[in-house]
Parts: structure tokens; sequence; C-alpha cells
């Protein structure tokens, strides 16, 4: 029977490399866009003046941090899925979408007078911040999970929590485009609270379901 078991799992092994590591992220990451697009434009849809938003630098910016995030996240995950991963060279890459951050709250505290700060950082849509990405990004997530069962990480919570930190990324980029809060101060605040759930539950899936 140990002999037979042995056959069957070599067996499993040689299908699942049917499918190359490079082909199951890029397709783990077309389907994780997709299925975040559909779930946004079904629940929400972008806001009714994004012709008019998108002349105004705070709108934008709000994409180029979010953008920044999943990008380098996912560079992150895809060394994180091989055994024994080297993240010297891909680490510091996730200091980019923060530093973009600071940056732009630096300038916002710089344009705008103090009294307005408060009102800026609790803006009007924080409930529907914290409901909507990780909604929009359980999608995701799971097909980077999935894409995770692919590869041998040897830090599989570390892996699961870049998934979610990508999952988040691309969640709130789409999320980004039907909110009418564009300050740094909003964005550094609700967008991060709710990237965190994202990542604490990709953290706790790849713990559970992508050990080996």
């Amino acid at each position: 029977m140990e002999t037979d078991e042995l056959i069957k799992a070599l067996a499993a092994d040689t299908r699942r490399s049917d499918i190359s590591m490079a082909g199951a992220w890029s397709g783990a990451g077309l389907a994780a866009v997709v299925a975040a697009a559909i779930v946004f434009f079904i629940l929400l849809g972008p806001r009714t003046d994004i012709a008019d938003a998108t002349q105004t630098v705070r709108f934008l910016f709000k994409f180029v941090v979010t953008i920044a995030l999943s990008a380098s996240a996912y560079g992150l995950l895809r060394v994180l899925s091989r055994p024994e991963a080297d993240m010297r060279w891909s680490l510091p890459r996730l200091a980019v979408a923060p530093a973009l951050l600071v940056a732009g709250i630096a300038a916002e505290l710089v344009v705008s007078s103090p009294g307005t700060w408060s009102a800026k950082l609790i803006g009007t849509n924080s409930l529907v911040c914290l409901t909507y990405i990780p909604l929009i990004g359980i999608g995701p997530l799971a097909f980077l999970l999935l894409a995770l069962r692919y590869g041998a990480p040897s830090h599989p919570s570390l892996a699961g929590a870049m998934a979610g930190l990508m999952a988040g990324g691309i969640a709130a980029t789409f999320y980004a485009a039907h909110c009418t809060d564009d300050s740094p101060l909003f964005v550094a605040i609700w967008y991060t609270i709710a990237i965190a759930v994202l990542t604490l539950l990709g953290a706790v899936g790849a713990y559970r379901f992508v050990r080996w």
C-alpha cells in the first residue's frame, strides 16, 4: 500500500507540473483583476463625477499608491512561493507605496489649513471603504491562494499575507474609482485598515490551506 500511495503522489505532482509557475501566476493575476472588476461594477461602479475627478492630482494619486502596492506585493509573492526564497532583493519594494503615501500626506498638510485636516482624515465614506475593499478583494485573494498551492512556500503565512496585500491593492484600486474622499490622509487611515483585513485573511488562509 505504501508503494501505491507513493506512485499516486508522484503522479499528482506530475499533473501539477503541467502548469508552470509562471503560467499559474499570470493566470492568477489576471483572474484576480477580473474578479475584482466584476464585483466592483456589480456592487458600486465609478463615481458620477469621475471625468472631472481625473483632472485632479489627489484622485489620480490614489491609483499611484494602490497600484504600486499591488505590484510590489505581487513581486514578493512570487518569490515567496518558492522554497527557501531569498527576500532580500524584493522586500524593499514594499516600501515604495508607503513612501509615496507619506509624501502625499506631507504635501496635503502643506497645501491645506490645519483646520481641515480632521475632516479630510475622517472623510465621508470610511464605513463604505472598510466594507467594500474587503468584499472586492475576497475573490482576488482566493485566486492568489490557489496559485500559492502550485508552489512550495517555506513561510506560507507570510506568503499568504503578501497575497492578501496584493488582493487589497487590487481591490483598493477599483474602489478608488468610486470613492469621493481623495485626501491622502483618508487613504492612509481607511484604505490601510481595509487592506490590513485582507492581509490578515491571506495569512490565516495560507496557514490553513497552503502548508505542505
